[in-house]
């Protein structure tokens, strides 16, 4: 085994090769035992390191995946008051975008079989987590805001919080099909967000 490989713990190896198969097969169609085997061990030893496999892809969508969505998301209550709201937004949408560009391919064939989806949203209920966080996040972002009075106190949070990180979500999924660009648009999205946000 090469030097380099043999210093990496278990786990590292295991998230490793998930996001490997993961990326090529989609969560759907990538089994346990395929993960296990690509990172050379059996599939009971996974199950030592994870619970499932939605266990395993969450594990890789916060270890793994190359975004730092999840900790802007994290840093935004320490941000209230600070700083500029369209800046946060914008860093919020570039960051929704990129994250959004890594997992829909991935997460994309759970879509395709209703018994996969539906196990799937049952293990992330029973992690306590899930899609919807990203959006509670922002929202209570922007409701601090609005009771700051940096954010226009007669919007709904949550509708706002959806509208911008839906319309992060159609940038990469029209991205996908050569239809916008990605780079261009996380700021433009955000800006315009803004406009209909700020307090008149």
């Amino acid at each position: 085994m090469p030097r380099a490989a043999s210093t990496r713990s278990t786990r590292d190896r295991m998230l490793d090769a998930a996001l490997t198969v993961m990326r090529e097969r989609g969560v759907a169609r990538a089994t346990t035992k395929e993960i296990a085997r690509e990172a050379g061990f059996s599939e009971a030893a996974l199950y030592k390191h994870f619970e499932d496999k939605t266990a395993l892809f969450v594990a890789v969508l916060v270890e793994r995946v190359p975004s730092r969505f999840t900790d802007v998301l994290h840093g935004l209550p320490a941000r209230v008051g600070t700083g500029q709201v369209e800046e946060i937004l914008v860093e919020v949408a570039s960051e929704a975008i990129a994250f959004y560009r890594e997992t829909f391919p991935m997460g994309a064939a759970l879509f395709s079989e209703p018994a996969i989806l539906a196990a799937h949203r049952a293990a992330l209920a029973r992690l306590g987590t899930g899609p919807h966080v990203a959006v509670d996040g922002l929202a209570d972002y922007l409701a601090a805001e609005a009771a700051a009075g940096r954010v226009d106190a007669a919007l709904d949070p949550r509708a706002s919080a959806l509208l911008l990180l839906g319309a992060c979500q159609m940038t990469t999924f029209l991205a996908a099909f050569g239809a916008t660009d990605e780079a261009a648009t996380g700021a433009d999205l955000a800006r315009a967000a803004v406009r209909g946000l700020l307090p008149r």
